[in-house]
């Protein structure tokens, strides 16, 4: 593997978990203002992450090529 396709995937890597960690704050936040609508706030929570992941995921494949 060539040197820029490793930093590539170790920005696409560090990408996906800022986005995640952040998804995660302001979902503790949601919840910390309005403990009434965790459910709703967890379920998007999960579909934001989940989605960011495969994206994640896309771009490593496509950095591995």
């Amino acid at each position: 593997m060539e040197i820029p396709k490793i930093v590539g995937a170790g920005l696409v890597v560090i990408g996906v978990g800022m986005g995640i960690g952040r998804i995660g704050g302001s979902a503790m936040e949601a919840i910390a203002r309005q403990p009434e609508a965790t459910g709703k706030i967890q379920t998007a929570m999960l579909i934001a992450a989940a989605l960011i992941e495969g994206i994640g995921f896309a771009a490593l494949f496509a950095v591995g090529d």
